[in-house]
């Protein structure tokens, strides 16, 4: 026989049935069922009247959801109730009380359990949302982090740039006036040599000129001697006169000689004095050069410091950023280890309402069966509802507390590992033992006394454990302080908790005055419920897949944190020694730069005594070609005294009676010349002996320009050596950039992975 019916066909034979009962039955049942017979006959006496006035759709889905509802979870009262409507109709109506009873407390426990699906649903998604924004604020606040640390990177590669730059300008400018100051002081000396030379040259010209007026002189005496004596010494005076023309041509051949050289030394004097000018200028313009990159080096360095600061305050604030993302990792990782422990219990909650819900289908078993009473199960079933909230409550703040007390010693105690783990473990017992008692609605009395007892037993090891603890952990001394007093509080919210259930309970009992207007919601909610759990199985497939990807990034994340505080300890030492090689390379270049200035020096010395020696040289041939001059004058004297000695004798011999004035001036004369012959004879030695002085002197300088060569040479080889040196550092420091640079590729590759872990 099909029971599947309309609703159409089942109100009238349901009111039909529910009429006979209760007229057949009006002297046999009590008045409970009189009263519920005349509700549920009034009820379908209503919903038939409704459908034939309005033939409203929606009471026939109602009703069609009712039958359906009836046939899927109580199928024996159709197939009691439809077939024996004419037969037995007392017994259709006390199946129907019976059936309508039990619907109205299943309708009840399905909505208060759907209630508090919904409010969990409601906090874990609060959560979850909560959590989401926490987690987008740390990837963001990373994020920024990451581009100040590149852009600080970026500003101090510049800024090194800028450095080297300014550095390299320094040197050349230095180099630049060291070379303008060498040239300065080679023309220097050569404009004292110039100077020299040309006193030199004034003195022989004033030599000269006295020499000139001395021949003059001797003219003059010649031709007043010849005036005075007459006629007859006229041939020899005309002899004396023609020699002391000669000798007088020859004197001013001289001294145009030495007018010319005279010019030539002035000319050089001015082009010498017009090149002191430039270098002067020169130098003024080195040395306002000089002047201006020393500002812009104190400008230069002015910056420097100031971005060193500015530098040494970003480092500052991006450890202080560092530590804050520590600490909101931190407080990440807790939020998220809550809300795994929202999820287990959740998953119990869960496992609780399959529970119950095989127990309810136990009961509607037993009641369709038939076996008790239906007062005596409305008692044990309001019983256990009452008990079964009371104990659900107690957990539910139970587990809050111990949620409270698990944050507080987590926050205190950190490193005390071992003992979070033992009181884990006595609170997952405790959660078993809860379970236990969700699961055994029957057995509620004994588990709670089981529960209590092994509470009281683990209160007494946490005592125990307490006292052992007490010598080693002065601090967890005060936390278990805090837990007895969290402990009192807990207590004093349980006793609160069970004045709120009494109200909770005057509720529930509106709320089943209300359940009749929830029936018609009641096939939504399930397929809502349902629709729930399989999102709830998904997101907790999803939750897991996330918490192996988490667990995966953490320990990703810890060998990143490892390798980059490694990293950062290998790119101190490095930056340290990298520093340590700067230095020894900027000492070394100022000892390259004095080297090289030494060598400069040397090579200045060695031009110098290089002109030094020709000029004593040149010195040298005139001082010969002055000698020979010398030598070829006393030849010539020594030919006119011996000619004048001659005349003497013939003049003598001729003319005795010339007198004694002749004589004594004849005498004087050849004194004279005796004299200058002594001074001819004179200058020649002091000649010889400059000639010694200067073959000594250019000795000297030879031997010097040896050393120096040989100085310049060792020079030049340690020079080689240091640049050598150089380049094995530079390269050192090139391998350690390039390591330090595979490091950090490492780190950000890590981080972007780390990065898209979180993101999935």
């Amino acid at each position: 026989m099909n029971y599947h019916m309309q609703g159409d066909d089942v109100v009238p034979l349901l009111a039909g049935a529910l009429v006979l009962g209760g007229y057949a039955t009006s002297g046999e049942s009590g008045a409970g069922k009189t009263e519920n017979t005349k509700k549920v006959l009034s009820y379908f006496a209503n919903v038939g009247a409704t459908t034939k006035k309005k033939e409203d759709e929606k009471k026939q889905e109602q009703l069609n959801s009712l039958m359906t509802t009836l046939h899927s979870t109580h199928p024996h009262f159709v197939r009691c109730i439809v077939p024996n409507e004419t037969k037995s109709p007392g017994k259709s109506l006390a199946l129907a009380e019976k059936a309508n009873k039990t619907i109205q407390q299943q309708i009840s426990e399905v909505n208060v359990k759907l209630d508090e699906a919904n409010r969990t649903l409601n906090d874990f998604d609060a959560q979850k949302k909560k959590l989401s924004v926490e987690n987008g604020d740390l990837l963001r606040q990373l994020e920024e982090a990451d581009n100040q640390i590149s852009q600080l990177n970026n500003l101090k590669a510049s800024l090194t740039t800028q450095l080297e730059d300014t550095k390299k300008m320094v040197d050349d400018e230095s180099r630049e006036r060291s070379v303008l100051l060498g040239k300065f002081r080679n023309l220097e000396h050569d404009l004292d040599g110039l100077r020299e030379q040309l006193d030199e040259e004034c003195e022989a010209k004033a030599d000269a000129n006295r020499q000139l007026s001395k021949a003059y002189a001797e003219a003059q005496m010649w031709r007043s001697k010849y005036e005075s004596e007459g006629v007859a010494r006229a041939e020899e005076i005309e002899a004396a006169r023609l020699k002391l023309a000669a000798r007088l041509e020859e004197a001013e051949l001289q001294i145009e000689q030495l007018n010319v050289k005279n010019m030539q030394l002035e000319k050089a004097k001015g082009r010498i004095i017009s090149e002191i000018d430039e270098m002067q200028m020169q130098v003024e313009r080195a040395q306002g050069l000089a002047n201006a990159a020393e500002r812009r080096q104190k400008d230069f360095d002015r910056v420097v410091n100031e971005w060193k600061i500015k530098v040494d305050q970003l480092a500052t604030e991006l450890d202080a950023s560092q530590k804050e993302c520590r600490q909101y990792s931190t407080e990440h990782f807790r939020i998220k280890a809550v809300y795994e422990e929202n999820l287990e219990h959740l998953d119990s909650v869960r496992r609780e309402n399959k529970g119950l819900a095989e127990e309810i289908k136990d009961l509607m078993e037993q009641i369709s069966e038939g076996g008790r009473s239906l007062h005596e199960i409305e008692k044990n079933a309001k019983r256990f509802e009452i008990e079964k909230e009371e104990l659900q409550a107690a957990l539910e703040e139970a587990e809050a507390a111990l949620e409270q007390e698990e944050n507080k010693v987590l926050r205190g105690q950190l490193e005390l590992s071992q003992v979070r783990q033992e009181i884990d473990k006595r609170i997952q017992e405790k959660e078993e033992e809860f379970d236990a008692t969700r699961k055994c609605h029957q057995r509620a009395i004994e588990s709670m006394q089981s529960s209590l007892e092994a509470e009281a037993k683990s209160k007494a090891e946490a005592l125990r454990m307490k006292k052992k603890l007490e010598s080693d952990i002065g601090e967890l001394e005060i936390a278990l302080d805090h837990a007895n007093k969290a402990n009192a509080d807990i207590q004093k919210q349980v006793k609160k908790a069970q004045a709120e259930m009494k109200d909770m309970q005057a509720r529930v009992e509106e709320e089943q005055r209300l359940a009749s207007e929830y029936r018609e919601q009641c096939s939504a909610s399930e397929r809502k419920a349902n629709a729930v759990n399989g999102e709830l199985e998904e997101s907790r497939t999803l939750l897991e897949q996330s918490d192996r990807g988490r667990r995966q990034a953490e320990s990703e994340l810890a060998d990143a944190n490892e390798s980059l505080s490694h990293l950062t300890a290998q790119h101190g030492s490095l930056s340290m020694a990298k520093r340590k090689l700067e230095g020894e390379i900027q000492t070394l270049h100022a000892e390259l730069d004095d080297m090289l200035n030494e060598a400069k020096n040397s090579e200045d010395k060695a031009k110098k005594a290089m002109v030094d020696a020709a000029r004593l040289a040149d010195e040298l041939r005139a001082e010969q070609e002055h000698a020979q001059t010398q030598e070829k004058m006393r030849k010539g004297l020594d030919l006119s005294v011996k000619d004048l000695q001659a005349r003497l004798d013939e003049f003598e011999s001729s003319a005795h009676k010339t007198g004694k004035k002749a004589l004594a001036k004849l005498e004087a004369r050849i004194r004279e010349l005796e004299n200058q012959l002594d001074d001819e004879s004179r200058r020649h030695a002091d000649a010889q002996k400059n000639l010694r002085k200067c073959e000594r002197r250019i000795k000297e300088l030879s031997f010097q320009s040896e050393e120096d060569k040989k100085n310049h040479e060792r020079m030049q080889d340690l020079v080689d050596k240091l640049q050598q040196k150089i380049k094995t550092y530079k390269r050192q420091i090139e391998e350690a950039e390039e390591i330090a640079a595979l490091n950090l590729a490492k780190y950000r590759k890590a981080q972007q992975e780390l990065e898209t872990v979180q993101r999935s």
